[in-house]
C-alpha cells in the first residue's frame, strides 16, 4: 500500500486522503440516477486498488443502487480489519420505490425513517459504527431541518455513527443546524464548472470547522480530457446525464472547451487532465478532501496523485482566464 497526503476533516479526529474513491456508479443500473450498467467484479477491483494506492475512505448513500452500494462496499470491507478498513460515509434521507425504482426517490426526514434507514446501513456495511453520516438532501416532507439534525445528533450521541454531516444544504440550513450541535462536515458539489460554493458555503465551513468533502470535482466525467461530443451523445437512456443540461449543447462545448483548457497544464505537471481538475478543487480553501468516483482500476490510476498535485498561482490564474473565456459554468472563479 502507498502513502497518500491526508487531511484533518475538520473537527472529527479523522484524517482523510485528499481523494477518497466514490461509489455512486457502481451502484449499478436500474434506478432513477444510474450511471448505466456495472459490473459488480469492476466495481470491487476498483475500490481494492484505490485501497491499495493509499485511498483511506469510500463515500457511499444508500440511494445509490438502492442499497446495491452500499452491500458492496460491506463486501470489500470483508478483506479487512476493523483497524486496516478504509473509512465509510455514507447518506440517508432519500426513499425509494421499491416496485417502480426508476422513480426518483422522495426526500424524507421524519425520525422514524432516519433511525430504520441507519440500521439497514450498518447491516448492509457489516460495521459496528459509520464514519460518517450525512443527510442526503434537505427534507421535502415538511420535515425541518431541526428535526432531522437532531436525530443525526442523536446517533452520533448514542454510538451509532462517529461523524455526522449534511451533503446538498445551503448557508441558511447549516446556520439552523449549527444552533443545535456541530456540523462536522458538508458534501456539496463543486468543480470548476459548479463553483457556486465559493461564495458562501466554503468560507463557512472554514470559519466553523467544518470538514468539507466535495463531489463531482471533474464534473461527472466532463473534465477528464477524455470526453467528447460523440461520447455524450452516446451515453445510455438509464445514464443519468443523458438528461442533464450539462451534457448538452450549448453548455456541452463550453465544458469541454473548459476541460481542452486544463490541458497544457497537465502536461506541465506531468499528470491527466482529470487529476488537475480535481486539484482545483483541492486547491479552493476549506476543501478537506474530493470524492471521485471510478468503475475499473484503470479510472483509479487517473486521478489518485491528484492529491499531491500542488498547482501553482499561475497554474489558477490560467484556469480562472479559461473559465471566463469559455463561459463554463456557474459561480465565482476563484
Amino acid at each position: 500500500m502507498t502513502t497518500l497526503a491526508t487531511a484533518a476533516l475538520g473537527t472529527t479526529g479523522m484524517s482523510i486522503t485528499r481523494v477518497g474513491f466514490g461509489a455512486w456508479a457502481i451502484g449499478g443500473g436500474g434506478w432513477s440516477f444510474a450511471w448505466g450498467a456495472q459490473d459488480d467484479d469492476d466495481s470491487l477491483a476498483a475500490m481494492r486498488h484505490a485501497v491499495e494506492r493509499g485511498v483511506n475512505w469510500i463515500d457511499t448513500a444508500a440511494v445509490y443502487g438502492l442499497g446495491h452500494s452500499e452491500e458492496l462496499v460491506g463486501r470489500l470491507l470483508r478483506d479487512y480489519t476493523a483497524g486496516d478498513r478504509p473509512y465509510v460515509f455514507t447518506k440517508c434521507g432519500l426513499i425509494w420505490d421499491e416496485q417502480n425504482p426508476m422513480v426518483q426517490s422522495k426526500r424524507i426526514g421524519t425520525r422514524e425513517s432516519l433511525r430504520r434507514e441507519v440500521e439497514q446501513s450498518l447491516k448492509r456495511l457489516g460495521v459496528d459504527r459509520i464514519d460518517l453520516y450525512q443527510m442526503h438532501w434537505p427534507a421535502e416532507d415538511g420535515t425541518p431541518v431541526e428535526s432531522y439534525w437532531q436525530t443525526l445528533l442523536d446517533l452520533k450521541q448514542e454510538g451509532k455513527v462517529r461523524a455526522v454531516g449534511l451533503s446538498n444544504h445551503k448557508i441558511d440550513r447549516l446556520e439552523i443546524a449549527e444552533r443545535l450541535g456541530h456540523v462536522d462536515t458538508l458534501q456539496p458539489p463543486f468543480s470548476a464548472i459548479r463553483r457556486d460554493v465559493l461564495a458562501a458555503e466554503l468560507p463557512w465551513c472554514a470559519a466553523h470547522q467544518t470538514g468539507v468533502i466535495v463531489y463531482s470535482p471533474m464534473q461527472s466525467g466532463l473534465l477528464t480530457g477524455s470526453f467528447t461530443e460523440a461520447r455524450a451523445a452516446a451515453l445510455a437512456a438509464d445514464d443519468w446525464r443523458s438528461r442533464s443540461p450539462d451534457f448538452q449543447s450549448p453548455r456541452l462545448q463550453a465544458n469541454l472547451a473548459l476541460a481542452d483548457a486544463l490541458r497544457p497544464i497537465a502536461n506541465r505537471h506531468e499528470s491527466p487532465v482529470g487529476a488537475v481538475a480535481v486539484a482545483w478543487a483541492l486547491a479552493a480553501p476549506a476543501v478537506t478532501g474530493a470524492i471521485v468516483g471510478a468503475r475499473n482500476p484503470k479510472q483509479v490510476d487517473g486521478w489518485v496523485d491528484a492529491g499531491r498535485l500542488l498547482l501553482t498561482d499561475s497554474d489558477l490564474a490560467e484556469i480562472a482566464a479559461a473559465i471566463e473565456r469559455t463561459g463554463a459554468g456557474t459561480g465565482p472563479t476563484s
